[in-house]
């Protein structure tokens, strides 16, 4: 809990009560199908959270993607978190931050073959795709474990590896959008952003402390860097680390939690860092580029460079008219995910064998 948090406690707790309060019984009220939740004919995987900020939802996605895309028409649905459109928009390959949000654009530039489409109204979204694309195989949607209008076939809850859900908070005291006990409704958790080397018992820990069910399958799974890519032209080739070994970085963030990007720039390219960060998903404007480059203009070395997150990278292209002496110092990381403990081939195959039998047995499925 922040030093501001543990400040204003007295007032914040009252609120988190009453907002728990709330949560539980939309839950219930879902739960006892008196809300009821639309079902489609189609196989549906939720990637979502209960806590607020990144827990990794946007790699985990684009597994997802990479893992089924050969075999299967897949289809994304995003809100588009600060996109400036309304309403059902699907992506194509000139769609801009403005228009889908900087994880849709990513993905969709990723992964020009599949259908990626941002709608606040996940049910509108899929009846929408499902007009558009006649051989639609399966859906992904994200960040989407609090959207109960949709009856998911199968839930992926992320939690992240530093901050338990078990030791956290209901907003806005603490983190937390709903209560623990709603991990239930998952299929699957994934603890996510966990150190590579983290010891069995480490894990058997942290499996006792989220008390599980027998039905939910448990992963750990942690970030897989790739080599670094040049923000303004993506088509060069990529970078090693060893050719920036001890230079000085700027490490230009706007995401929720930068922290295991910092410790991995520092264990594999270079400790001398200084930290320049925004706002998650934050909109950069032509004064904050000018601030950037001024900044980094200020470090004094000839040897040194920009670096920052992919989703960042998405929002940082619009600005093309940079000196292309500047351009050549913008740099990204790409992040995958790769799983703990050998079972990455038994989470695919739970995953693949899902969209395959309830997509050749979809007639089954009310509409």
């Amino acid at each position: 809990m922040s030093k501001l948090r543990k400040i204003l406690a007295p007032v914040l707790y009252p609120i988190s009560l009453l907002y728990a309060f709330v949560m539980y019984i939309r839950n219930r009220l879902y739960d006892y199908n008196i809300i009821k939740s639309n079902k489609f004919k189609i196989p549906i995987i939720s990637v979502g959270n209960i806590t607020v900020g990144g827990t990794g939802k946007t790699p985990h996605i684009e597994y997802l993607i990479e893992l089924l895309k050969d075999e299967f028409n897949v289809a994304t649905i995003s809100r588009g978190y600060k996109r400036k459109t309304k309403g059902f928009v699907l992506a194509n390959q000139n769609s801009t931050v403005a228009d889908i949000g900087d994880e849709p654009r990513q993905i969709k530039q990723k992964f020009p073959e599949i259908n990626v489409a941002v709608d606040a109204d996940r049910t509108n979204a899929i009846k929408t795709l499902k007009k558009k694309i006649e051989d639609l195989d399966i859906v992904l949607l994200d960040d989407a474990f609090q959207h109960r209008k949709v009856d998911v076939n199968l839930s992926i809850l992320l939690i992240d590896y530093s901050r338990p859900i078990t030791k956290d908070f209901i907003l806005p005291l603490g983190n937390l959008r709903e209560q623990v006990s709603e991990k239930r409704r998952a299929n699957m958790i994934i603890v996510t952003k966990t150190p590579q080397d983290l010891k069995p018992i480490e894990q058997r820990v942290m499996m006792n402390n989220l008390d599980l069910y027998p039905f939910q399958h448990l992963y750990f799974s942690s970030f897989d860097y790739s080599k670094m890519k040049l923000v303004f032209d993506q088509n060069t080739q990529d970078f090693e680390y060893q050719t920036f070994a001890n230079y000085k970085i700027l490490l230009l963030s706007g995401i929720a939690n930068p922290k295991s990007l910092k410790e991995y720039i520092a264990q594999n390219i270079s400790e001398d860092i200084v930290d320049l960060e925004y706002p998650d998903h934050y909109n950069f404007k032509k004064t904050d580029v000018e601030s950037i480059i001024q900044t980094f203009n200020s470090i004094d070395s000839e040897k040194k460079i920009i670096i920052t997150t992919e989703k960042d990278a998405m929002r940082l292209q619009k600005f093309s008219n940079i000196a292309d002496e500047l351009k050549s110092s913008f740099f990204y990381i790409p992040v995958k995910i790769k799983f703990l403990n050998n079972r990455t081939d038994s989470f695919n195959q739970q995953i693949i064998e899902y969209v395959r039998k309830n997509k050749k047995h979809s007639f089954l499925y009310p509409g």
